[in-house]
């Protein structure tokens, strides 16, 4: 049973007493307070000046230390784990299981539940590929990114997005491995989606173009031959352009291999998972934004949509993309290959 609190006027006395040089026996003795409690009263008074109660952090916490401390080892050793999961194992420890409870000591150990990132899944060949890529070229990025026409496919569904994924880290991890969703490349359909594929370089917009059924190399050739040069032509790059595309099968078949070669195309060479190397990415969201917020209907006029929304894109939104390609080999050498901000 919690002993009943002092009054002021007898921690006034105990301090007054210690003034006159008397010892913590003796005060004790003389006020029949234990020993242990006139130590405390003197300490609180040497440290604080007072001998007041001070206004205190707010109310007790009911998780034990112990139970505490089990918490922050679960949510550290699986950073996805659901708030559900981690009330039914507090349970079980005979702790509090309170959601307000849980939350409030694993934020106060300077946790969040934040929306999963997702990023490419990446081995350590990978990594070393896309260090090896970020090293040749950093010096030469000034010229590559003035001189390149970037290419991508994406798809865009007619009504939502993707689920997301909480996780649980501290600020500024959300690019970390433990942190992120690994996604791989896949071919994948829906007839509630298209696929698009578009170019695009410092000099503003290419060419979009809707994919009619499922992509394979023949129709990507096809793609090529009847966009890619009048691409470049548009954008004035000249004959002597770079053109970046990654390492799906499709874009490294012999057909499309033949094509490149045939029509004198420079291809720059990519590491494989490495979306965040590609300038093209985040106009894919500028796109896909601006798409959405016009809510279109049907597929037709999705098509259309996004078409018209391409276009709309000005050339300076073009410009800052392309000149984040230095700043994002340098990320890639900072994170020694793994995946980045980007």
């Amino acid at each position: 049973m919690k002993s009943k609190e002092l009054s002021v006027d007898l921690r006034d006395r105990i301090v007054s007493k210690h003034k006159s040089g008397e010892g913590y026996r003796k005060i004790s003795a003389a006020l029949k307070v234990p020993m242990s409690t006139v130590a405390s009263i003197i300490h609180k008074w040497k440290k604080f000046e007072t001998t007041r109660t001070l206004p205190r952090a707010g109310r007790p916490s009911k998780l034990s230390d112990r139970g505490r401390r089990a918490l922050i080892r679960e949510v550290t050793k699986n950073p996805m784990v659901t708030l559900s999961e981690i009330q039914r194992s507090s349970g079980e420890r005979g702790e509090p299981s309170r959601r307000t409870t849980i939350s409030a000591a694993i934020h106060q150990s300077g946790l969040y539940g934040r929306v999963a990132r997702r990023k490419p899944l990446l081995s350590k060949r990978h990594m070393a590929a896309r260090l090896e890529f970020a090293k040749r070229h950093l010096k030469d990025s000034q010229t590559i990114r003035n001189k390149t026409l970037w290419s991508d496919e994406t798809k865009i569904e007619l009504f939502g997005v993707n689920a997301r994924h909480h996780v649980w880290r501290k600020p500024g991890t959300a690019h970390h491995q433990a942190n992120t969703i690994p996604t791989v490349k896949h071919g994948g359909g829906s007839i509630m989606l298209i696929m698009l594929w578009r170019c695009f370089s410092a000099a503003g917009t290419g060419q979009l173009v809707a994919i009619e059924g499922k992509m394979n190399a023949a129709k990507y050739r096809d793609i090529l031959d009847k966009n890619l040069l009048q691409s470049a032509k548009d954008l004035r790059l000249g004959q002597r352009f770079t053109f970046q595309r990654d390492n799906d099968p499709k874009h490294t078949a012999e057909i499309t291999k033949e094509w490149l070669h045939n029509n004198s195309v420079t291809v720059l060479e990519w590491p494989n998972q490495s979306p965040d190397l590609n300038t093209i990415e985040h106009l894919w969201r500028d796109l896909k934004m601006a798409v959405h917020q016009r809510l279109p209907s049907n597929l037709t006029e999705l098509e259309r949509i996004c078409k018209e929304e391409w276009q709309r894109i000005p050339k300076s939104r073009c410009e800052k993309h392309v000149a984040s390609f230095p700043r994002r080999l340098m990320a890639v050498l900072a994170q020694k290959g793994a995946s980045t901000k980007y």
